[in-house]
Protein backbone atom coordinates (compact mmCIF):
# COMPACT_ATOMS: atom_id res chain seq x y z
CA UNK A 1 0.00 0.00 0.00
CA UNK A 2 1.38 3.67 -0.50
CA UNK A 3 1.16 6.26 1.62
CA UNK A 4 -1.30 9.16 0.58
CA UNK A 5 -2.08 9.90 -3.23
CA UNK A 6 -2.98 13.21 -4.54
CA UNK A 7 -7.04 12.90 -4.83
CA UNK A 8 -7.32 9.67 -2.20
CA UNK A 9 -5.60 11.66 0.84
CA UNK A 10 -8.65 10.36 2.94
CA UNK A 11 -8.13 6.87 2.51
CA UNK A 12 -4.59 6.99 4.52
CA UNK A 13 -1.87 4.52 4.66
CA UNK A 14 -0.57 5.67 8.29
CA UNK A 15 -1.44 7.30 11.31
CA UNK A 16 1.23 8.91 13.97
CA UNK A 17 1.90 5.99 15.99
CA UNK A 18 0.82 8.87 19.23
CA UNK A 19 -0.85 11.48 18.81
CA UNK A 20 -4.28 13.78 19.42
CA UNK A 21 -6.90 12.33 16.80
CA UNK A 22 -8.54 15.53 15.39
CA UNK A 23 -11.02 13.53 13.59
CA UNK A 24 -13.00 10.06 13.77
CA UNK A 25 -10.59 7.72 11.69
CA UNK A 26 -12.12 3.95 10.52
CA UNK A 27 -8.97 1.13 10.69
CA UNK A 28 -9.44 -2.20 9.46
CA UNK A 29 -6.15 -4.89 9.29
CA UNK A 30 -5.80 -7.24 6.84
CA UNK A 31 -2.42 -8.67 7.51
CA UNK A 32 -0.47 -8.09 10.84
CA UNK A 33 -1.45 -6.51 14.21
CA UNK A 34 -2.69 -3.31 15.07
CA UNK A 35 -2.34 -2.56 19.12
CA UNK A 36 -3.48 0.83 20.48
CA UNK A 37 -3.56 2.32 23.68
CA UNK A 38 -6.36 4.95 25.10
CA UNK A 39 -4.04 5.48 28.75
CA UNK A 40 -6.08 3.28 30.04
CA UNK A 41 -5.98 -0.07 28.24
CA UNK A 42 -5.30 -1.78 25.12
CA UNK A 43 -6.81 -2.59 22.07
CA UNK A 44 -5.91 -5.21 19.71
CA UNK A 45 -7.02 -5.75 16.04
CA UNK A 46 -6.21 -9.05 14.34
CA UNK A 47 -6.33 -10.00 10.61
CA UNK A 48 -10.62 -8.77 9.43
CA UNK A 49 -10.67 -6.37 12.64
CA UNK A 50 -11.84 -2.76 12.18
CA UNK A 51 -12.58 -0.15 14.79
CA UNK A 52 -13.30 3.62 14.77
CA UNK A 53 -10.71 6.04 16.62
CA UNK A 54 -13.20 8.34 17.93
CA UNK A 55 -12.09 12.23 17.54
CA UNK A 56 -10.76 14.25 20.15
CA UNK A 57 -9.52 11.81 22.06
CA UNK A 58 -5.81 10.55 23.09
CA UNK A 59 -4.17 7.07 21.20
CA UNK A 60 -0.98 5.73 20.99
CA UNK A 61 -0.68 2.39 18.02
CA UNK A 62 1.82 -0.17 17.59
CA UNK A 63 2.29 -2.37 14.63
CA UNK A 64 3.33 -5.50 14.18
CA UNK A 65 4.50 -7.24 10.87
CA UNK A 66 3.22 -10.77 10.09
CA UNK A 67 5.50 -12.50 7.65
CA UNK A 68 7.20 -9.29 7.22
CA UNK A 69 3.56 -8.02 6.04
CA UNK A 70 1.31 -5.43 7.37
CA UNK A 71 -1.86 -4.22 5.21
CA UNK A 72 -4.09 -2.01 6.77
CA UNK A 73 -7.12 0.27 5.69
CA UNK A 74 -7.04 3.75 7.42
CA UNK A 75 -10.26 5.86 6.54
CA UNK A 76 -10.25 9.53 7.95
CA UNK A 77 -14.09 10.81 8.34
CA UNK A 78 -13.71 14.49 8.98
CA UNK A 79 -16.34 16.91 9.76
CA UNK A 80 -16.87 18.93 6.60
CA UNK A 81 -17.47 15.25 4.85
CA UNK A 82 -19.35 14.38 7.54
CA UNK A 83 -21.89 17.39 7.40
CA UNK A 84 -21.50 17.18 3.52
CA UNK A 85 -23.07 13.07 4.52
CA UNK A 86 -25.38 14.15 7.05
CA UNK A 87 -27.10 16.88 3.95
CA UNK A 88 -28.00 14.33 1.47
CA UNK A 89 -29.15 11.42 3.80
CA UNK A 90 -31.45 11.49 6.54
CA UNK A 91 -30.43 9.65 9.53
CA UNK A 92 -31.62 8.74 13.27
CA UNK A 93 -29.70 9.86 16.01
CA UNK A 94 -29.28 8.83 18.93
CA UNK A 95 -27.20 9.80 22.14
CA UNK A 96 -23.84 7.75 21.47
CA UNK A 97 -23.21 6.23 25.30
CA UNK A 98 -19.82 4.36 25.07
CA UNK A 99 -16.81 6.33 26.32
CA UNK A 100 -14.84 4.31 24.94
CA UNK A 101 -11.73 5.58 22.52
CA UNK A 102 -11.35 2.68 19.61
CA UNK A 103 -15.27 1.18 19.27
CA UNK A 104 -14.87 -2.15 17.94
CA UNK A 105 -16.62 -2.49 14.26
CA UNK A 106 -18.25 -5.79 14.04
CA UNK A 107 -17.07 -7.44 10.79
CA UNK A 108 -19.33 -8.46 7.92
CA UNK A 109 -18.87 -10.02 4.89
CA UNK A 110 -20.44 -6.42 2.79
CA UNK A 111 -17.35 -4.90 4.60
CA UNK A 112 -14.68 -7.37 4.13
CA UNK A 113 -15.40 -7.29 0.22
CA UNK A 114 -15.61 -3.56 0.22
CA UNK A 115 -12.19 -3.34 2.15
CA UNK A 116 -11.11 -5.66 -0.84
CA UNK A 117 -12.31 -3.32 -3.58
CA UNK A 118 -9.78 -0.72 -2.33
CA UNK A 119 -6.68 -2.66 -3.03
CA UNK A 120 -6.57 -1.32 -7.10
CA UNK A 121 -7.01 1.67 -6.18
CA UNK A 122 -3.63 1.95 -4.03
CA UNK A 123 -1.63 0.46 -6.02
CA UNK A 124 -2.36 2.37 -9.12
CA UNK A 125 -2.57 5.42 -6.82
CA UNK A 126 -4.64 6.60 -9.85
CA UNK A 127 -8.10 8.22 -8.35
CA UNK A 128 -9.55 11.35 -8.48
CA UNK A 129 -10.97 13.02 -5.00
CA UNK A 130 -14.40 12.87 -5.59
CA UNK A 131 -14.58 9.16 -6.05
CA UNK A 132 -12.54 8.49 -2.80
CA UNK A 133 -15.71 11.20 -1.00
CA UNK A 134 -17.96 8.42 -2.83
CA UNK A 135 -15.78 5.28 -1.02
CA UNK A 136 -15.86 6.83 1.92
CA UNK A 137 -19.65 7.56 1.76
CA UNK A 138 -19.86 4.03 1.13
CA UNK A 139 -17.78 3.17 3.66
CA UNK A 140 -20.09 5.10 6.08
CA UNK A 141 -23.45 3.90 5.37
CA UNK A 142 -22.50 0.36 5.88
CA UNK A 143 -21.43 1.52 9.06
CA UNK A 144 -24.54 2.83 9.65
CA UNK A 145 -26.51 0.34 8.70
CA UNK A 146 -24.84 -2.25 10.70
CA UNK A 147 -24.34 -0.23 13.93
CA UNK A 148 -26.87 2.99 14.03
CA UNK A 149 -25.90 3.77 17.17
CA UNK A 150 -22.75 5.64 15.31
CA UNK A 151 -24.62 8.34 13.89
CA UNK A 152 -24.53 9.24 17.61
CA UNK A 153 -21.02 9.91 17.51
CA UNK A 154 -20.29 10.87 13.63
CA UNK A 155 -22.64 13.58 13.80
CA UNK A 156 -21.76 15.42 17.04
CA UNK A 157 -19.90 18.69 15.98
CA UNK A 158 -19.12 19.55 19.38
CA UNK A 159 -16.05 20.32 21.18
CA UNK A 160 -15.07 18.37 24.72
CA UNK A 161 -16.53 19.79 27.40
CA UNK A 162 -14.96 20.85 31.43
CA UNK A 163 -13.87 17.65 32.87
CA UNK A 164 -11.74 16.97 35.87
CA UNK A 165 -8.13 18.05 35.36
CA UNK A 166 -6.77 15.53 37.71
CA UNK A 167 -8.18 12.52 36.75
CA UNK A 168 -7.53 13.49 33.21
CA UNK A 169 -3.50 13.98 33.88
CA UNK A 170 -3.63 10.92 35.91
CA UNK A 171 -4.76 8.51 33.34
CA UNK A 172 -2.90 10.80 30.62
CA UNK A 173 0.03 11.88 31.30
CA UNK A 174 2.27 10.00 28.84
CA UNK A 175 1.10 10.67 25.60
CA UNK A 176 3.75 13.18 24.03
CA UNK A 177 0.96 15.93 22.87
CA UNK A 178 1.05 19.84 23.53
CA UNK A 179 -0.40 21.74 26.51
CA UNK A 180 -2.51 23.41 23.94
CA UNK A 181 -4.40 19.74 23.18
CA UNK A 182 -4.41 18.85 26.79
CA UNK A 183 -5.49 22.15 27.61
CA UNK A 184 -8.52 21.75 24.15
CA UNK A 185 -9.31 18.14 25.88
CA UNK A 186 -10.10 18.94 29.37
CA UNK A 187 -12.51 21.63 27.81
CA UNK A 188 -10.45 24.79 29.20
CA UNK A 189 -8.66 27.88 27.35
CA UNK A 190 -4.95 27.36 27.77
CA UNK A 191 -5.13 30.42 30.53
CA UNK A 192 -7.77 28.45 32.08
CA UNK A 193 -5.64 25.27 32.10
CA UNK A 194 -2.89 26.67 33.55
CA UNK A 195 -4.68 27.90 35.89
CA UNK A 196 -6.67 25.24 37.25
CA UNK A 197 -3.88 22.71 36.88
CA UNK A 198 -1.54 25.12 39.40
CA UNK A 199 -4.55 24.72 42.16
CA UNK A 200 -4.87 21.17 41.52
CA UNK A 201 -0.96 19.85 41.22
CA UNK A 202 0.65 23.32 42.96
CA UNK A 203 3.10 23.23 39.51
CA UNK A 204 3.08 24.52 36.08
CA UNK A 205 1.77 21.44 33.48
CA UNK A 206 5.62 21.36 31.86
CA UNK A 207 7.32 20.94 35.08
CA UNK A 208 4.62 18.31 36.22
CA UNK A 209 4.75 15.99 33.28
CA UNK A 210 8.63 15.74 32.95
CA UNK A 211 8.44 14.73 36.77
CA UNK A 212 5.40 12.57 36.52
CA UNK A 213 6.77 10.39 33.28
CA UNK A 214 10.65 10.39 34.70
CA UNK A 215 9.44 8.79 37.74
CA UNK A 216 7.08 6.36 35.93
CA UNK A 217 10.22 5.22 34.25
CA UNK A 218 12.45 4.73 37.44
CA UNK A 219 9.87 2.58 38.64
CA UNK A 220 9.74 0.85 35.45
CA UNK A 221 13.60 0.58 35.65
CA UNK A 222 14.10 -0.39 39.02
CA UNK A 223 11.21 -2.65 39.82
CA UNK A 224 10.20 -4.12 36.54
CA UNK A 225 13.57 -4.55 34.88
CA UNK A 226 12.67 -2.62 31.92
CA UNK A 227 15.47 -1.24 29.81
CA UNK A 228 15.36 2.27 29.05
CA UNK A 229 15.20 1.99 25.80
CA UNK A 230 12.39 0.11 25.50
CA UNK A 231 10.15 2.48 27.56
CA UNK A 232 11.43 6.26 26.25
CA UNK A 233 8.76 6.22 23.80
CA UNK A 234 6.35 5.48 26.32
CA UNK A 235 6.91 7.74 28.63
CA UNK A 236 6.19 10.62 26.12
CA UNK A 237 10.17 11.52 24.97
CA UNK A 238 10.84 11.52 21.60
CA UNK A 239 14.67 10.25 21.58
CA UNK A 240 16.74 8.24 24.31
CA UNK A 241 19.33 11.24 24.21
CA UNK A 242 16.22 13.53 25.18
CA UNK A 243 15.29 10.87 28.33
CA UNK A 244 18.52 10.30 29.62
CA UNK A 245 19.06 14.04 29.84
CA UNK A 246 16.11 14.74 31.37
CA UNK A 247 16.27 11.44 34.06
CA UNK A 248 19.59 13.01 35.02
CA UNK A 249 18.71 16.33 35.48
CA UNK A 250 15.82 15.06 37.58
CA UNK A 251 17.58 12.31 39.84
CA UNK A 252 21.37 12.93 39.55
CA UNK A 253 22.25 10.02 37.33
CA UNK A 254 21.53 8.14 33.82
CA UNK A 255 18.76 5.68 33.68
CA UNK A 256 21.57 3.67 31.91
CA UNK A 257 23.80 4.43 35.26
CA UNK A 258 21.09 3.21 37.05
CA UNK A 259 20.45 -0.08 35.65
CA UNK A 260 24.03 -0.81 36.30
CA UNK A 261 23.78 0.59 40.02
CA UNK A 262 20.56 -2.04 40.21
CA UNK A 263 23.14 -4.94 38.70
CA UNK A 264 25.53 -4.35 41.29
CA UNK A 265 23.14 -4.07 43.85
CA UNK A 266 24.41 -0.33 45.05
CA UNK A 267 21.48 1.75 43.24
CA UNK A 268 20.07 4.56 45.68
Amino acid sequence: MRKETSGFRYVVDEISTEHFIPEHYFVHVAKGLVILYDGNKYVELQPGQCCIARKNRLGRYYKMKENDELNKTIFALDVTFLRKFQERHKTTITNFKSPETFIRITPNDLLQHYIRSLEPYYNSGQISEPFADVKREELLIMLLQSQPELAGLFFDYGIPAKINIEEFMVQNYKFNVSVDQLAFLTGRSLSAFKRDFKQTFNETPSRWLVRKRLEEARFLIEKKNQKPSEIFLDMGFETLSHFSFAFRKLFGLSPTELVSQKKNGSYI
